[in-house]
């Protein structure tokens, strides 16, 4: 070991995580559940492609009236 090696720093953030993980030992559990939720979906290619092919290409000045 290093006479220069400084303890180990944990910042008041990270203390404050170990705690609350102890604590709810199911948090990071439900913290997938809640992304699984919502973030996390099968994506059907097919009908994004749809999708995508039916948008309408956006004036390069969208708050230009048209004159005809």
């Amino acid at each position: 070991m290093s006479i220069f090696r400084r303890p180990d720093y944990k910042s008041e953030a990270t203390q404050f995580i170990d705690q609350l993980k102890a604590q709810q030992p199911d948090l990071e559990a439900r913290q997938r559940a809640g992304r699984a939720l919502l973030w996390d979906k099968a994506v059907d290619r097919t009908v994004w492609t749809e999708f995508r092919q039916g948008q309408v290409a956006q004036k390069p000045y969208v708050y230009q009236t048209d004159n005809s």
